[in-house]
């Protein structure tokens, strides 16, 4: 098999990329969910908002304090966006802690994640990742990594419900 035909392993961005169409995905479904299907709206946007919470996490933990000692300072500027616009969705993801479909404003909250977190997704994509791409970084290592904090955040998740 020649060095073009074997494919190159996962790596952080790969798995980056897969929860952004995963979490696209479930915007697309709440979107398709009938007005007044209070408890799918409620689930969607609770898994919505767990797989944001822990993908921030762990782009902020592994990610990004590489990725800007790494990047050129021009690039680093990018990084400094997604923090922000991380903190942006953090805040409408705990506005969910009062909110409940159907309620004043819960339709318009997800609207507004669902907006912010698209300029997210497609302003990594299209400018932080292809950087990232060009740096040394060791993305498979930072990958594993991601995802053994990613698989013990969700356990913690799992372990909070059975305790409610």
């Amino acid at each position: 098999m020649s060095a073009a035909h074997i494919p190159r392993p996962i790596d952080a961005l790969d798995m980056l990329e897969a929860e952004h169409r995963a979490i696209e995905q479930l915007f697309d479904a709440f979107e398709r969910a009938e007005r007044d299907d209070f408890e799918r709206k409620n689930r969607l946007v609770q898994r919505v908002c767990e797989l944001l919470t822990i993908h921030a996490i762990v782009e902020e933990e592994m990610l990004y304090p590489v990725a800007q000692n790494a990047l050129g300072a021009d690039q680093r500027i990018d990084v400094d966006e997604a923090y922000v616009e991380h903190f942006l969705v953090k805040t409408l993801i705990e506005r969910f802690a009062s909110l409940k479909a159907g309620d004043d404003g819960f339709d318009a909250t997800f609207k507004v994640l669902k907006e912010n977190t698209t300029h997210h997704i497609e302003e990594e994509e299209t400018t932080l990742f292809p950087e990232v791409r060009k740096t040394r970084m060791d993305l498979v290592a930072i990958g594993a990594n991601m995802a053994a904090r990613k698989a013990a955040l969700q356990q913690r998740i799992a372990e909070a419900a059975v305790a409610h």
